[in-house]
């Protein structure tokens, strides 16, 4: 499915970062291992290399990589690409300093918190999570993402998944996005900040 959204000449989602992860580019350390999971075609993984980090970014779809190296290259940033499916992703123990995983709402509720464990587990200490993504309102907009409830985001069930995380920010909020064709107009999204204890 994938690799047929993304056989087209423009990018989906188009070439510049997430405004989230723009908006918390304060975060970002150059030097930071930084981990970007379903990452597509590549627009997040090349701005946190372009802020320094040292970054890995993995996807399922052959067709989306080949975009991401090329935009990677364009921009002249080194990222280390992985084809793999996250359902059979080796999720390395204390392994990133960061980990970003933004739109990633494909995951029914069980391969999620399979997904929400292994974020857990591949965390260094002290390491930080940016996560963003939709709420179920955003099903009435139209605007992007899946047209299924069990797929959001609500910020109970986040606070529920990363209990034992330091939550820095949890909000929901509506916005304006106009991330290509594949994110653009008014849309119901949520973020996470949060820390693994030290």
């Amino acid at each position: 499915m994938w690799d047929q959204k993304f056989d087209q000449p423009d990018y989906v989602y188009g070439t510049e970062p997430s405004q989230f992860l723009r908006n918390r580019a304060e975060w970002l350390e150059p030097g930071m291992r930084a981990l970007a999971i379903a990452d597509g075609e590549g627009r997040n993984s090349v701005f946190l290399a372009e802020q320094g980090c040292d970054v890995t970014a993995m996807d399922s779809s052959a067709v989306g990589l080949a975009k991401a190296r090329r935009l990677a290259a364009a921009r002249d940033v080194s990222i280390a690409f992985q084809h793999a499916d996250l359902r059979d992703w080796a999720w390395a123990p204390a392994q990133y300093d960061l980990v970003a995983a933004i739109f990633i709402q494909f995951a029914d509720p069980v391969f999620r918190s399979e997904i929400f464990a292994g974020i857990r587990q591949t965390l260094r200490p002290g390491g930080l999570l940016l996560l963003h993504g939709y709420t179920p309102k955003q099903i009435a907009y139209g605007t992007g993402g899946p047209p299924l409830a069990e797929l959001l985001y609500t910020r109970e069930m986040l606070r529920t998944a990363f209990d034992g995380m330091e939550l820095i920010d949890l909000v929901e909020y509506d916005a304006d996005l106009d991330e290509g064709p594949g994110h653009s107009g008014r849309s119901a999204l949520i973020d996470l900040v949060a820390r693994r204890p030290a």
